[in-house]
């Protein structure tokens, strides 16, 4: 009994040891998949050690540029003056600019630091972006409510110097600090104009403000409500929906989407869930890997906004702008007033290398409810206004008095492509008088 005994103690702890040396081992797999997995699919920024490096240049022929580097080691006579961390750089810079990509970019230790001082937004200039356009600084987009716009400086207009400073070649970073400074100074901006015969110098004074994201207000003459979102942030949902809440006794909407070209997808979707029916899809994001794609859909208790709408756009309407618009458009729920789009439907993510500099890559494209691919496409209006000479003279705003006119036309005719077609009808019998 006692030898039983013992043997049946034995095969008990055997049992165990053998169990827990199952459960540890496929523990430890277990964790080792989720570990993967986390990296596969983490949006944090990722350092890349050199033996997974080693493996993914694999399918590479990089004898050509160790080839270069040599020849240019052995033989170019300025070698000595030469950086190495600046060849490098170069040469990043050129990979990356090979994609054609204009949303993706390299940028080195020095330029990273600059980018994250401009995202604190804790500066102060003219709030205007900027982009650099072959050696020149050209004004990409003048913000509302801006030092910019109040000395009537446009899209399109090239810098030349700032307070007599040459800004040609400059790196665009070393260009905008010749225009920013603190508040209350004054720069003056020598400008190159296409439609203008002569330079232009023009006085602007840098300010320190504040953009609301969202501004409404009601045209009681027609009784319509007009809400203009200035950008796609945190809070703009939130402010948007008290707007149309506070315009409730209004007969109809004009959502002015102009000049905004603010990235904030959830603010989007949640402003979108006022006006598309629970549920329904309003955006889907499409990455290199199939298996992150992501659905965003409608959320709103199942009530809906009812009223017609037209949604001005333009082309300095970009990203959750234009989300909005084509996500109002695909389900008939508004006209698209005014001109064609920026076409910024993609997703950019920035990743940190080791040595403080950043590859910033787009890695995903949004697609329409009725998935449209409309990335490098722009959005088409369905009817065109644009603005002339001496609207800009008499600050006249052309395309908000045209978009009352369509609104009219949409509570009488109800039929949004009809609404459309007796708008152009009109324009050309105008025309032909």
């Amino acid at each position: 009994m006692t030898g039983n005994k013992k043997k049946h103690k034995f095969t008990h702890y055997f049992i165990i040891f053998l169990t827990s040396f199952l459960l540890g081992f496929l523990l430890n797999n277990y964790l080792k998949i989720n570990f993967d997995y986390d990296n596969i699919f983490s949006k944090n920024n990722q350092i890349i050690d050199d033996k997974k490096l080693e493996n993914k240049v694999e399918d590479l022929n990089l004898s050509n540029f160790w080839e270069v580097y040599n020849l240019i080691k052995e033989n170019y006579y300025d070698h000595d003056n030469l950086k190495k961390e600046d060849l490098v750089s170069w040469a990043i810079k050129w990979i990356v600019d090979s994609m054609w990509d204009k949303h993706s970019e390299y940028m080195t230790s020095k330029e990273t630091k600059s980018f994250n001082e401009a995202l604190s937004w804790d500066f102060e200039w003219i709030w205007a972006v900027v982009e650099k356009v072959d050696a020149w600084v050209t004004i990409w987009n003048v913000l509302k409510w801006s030092p910019a716009l109040e000395a009537w400086i446009k899209n399109g207009d090239i810098v030349l110097k700032a307070n007599d400073v040459d800004l040609k070649d400059l790196s665009l970073v070393d260009a905008v600090s010749k225009i920013k400074w603190p508040a209350w100074t004054q720069v003056v901006l020598s400008i190159f104009r296409s439609w203008e015969k002569d330079l232009l110098n023009i006085k602007v004074t840098r300010k320190k403000i504040k953009i609301p994201s969202v501004d409404s207000k009601i045209f009681e003459k027609e009784n319509i409500g007009y809400i203009s979102i200035n950008m796609f942030w945190e809070t703009t949902s939130t402010d948007f929906n008290s707007a149309l809440k506070n315009l409730e006794k209004t007969d109809w909407l004009i959502i002015d989407l102009r000049d905004n070209w603010w990235w904030f997808l959830i603010s989007a979707v949640e402003i979108l869930s006022n006006f598309i029916e629970n549920w329904k899809v309003v955006v889907k994001t499409k990455y290199k890997n199939s298996f992150k794609n992501e659905v965003y859909n409608s959320f709103n208790n199942w009530k809906t906004y009812d009223k017609k709408i037209v949604v001005l756009i333009n082309w300095n309407s970009a990203s959750a702008s234009e989300i909005t618009a084509w996500a109002l458009r695909d389900y008939d729920k508004a006209i698209l007033v005014w001109e064609k789009s920026y076409w910024k439907w993609s997703v950019q993510q920035p990743f940190d290398l080791s040595d403080w500099s950043m590859v910033k890559l787009t890695i995903a494209k949004w697609f329409t409810p009725k998935d449209r691919a409309i990335d490098k496409v722009w959005i088409k209006p369905d009817i065109e206004v644009l603005f002339k000479d001496e609207d800009i003279e008499k600050k006249y705003d052309r395309q908000l008095e045209e978009a009352k006119k369509v609104l009219k036309d949409f509570i009488k005719l109800w039929a949004l492509q009809l609404v459309v077609d007796n708008y152009n009808k009109n324009i050309e019998k105008n025309r032909n008088k």
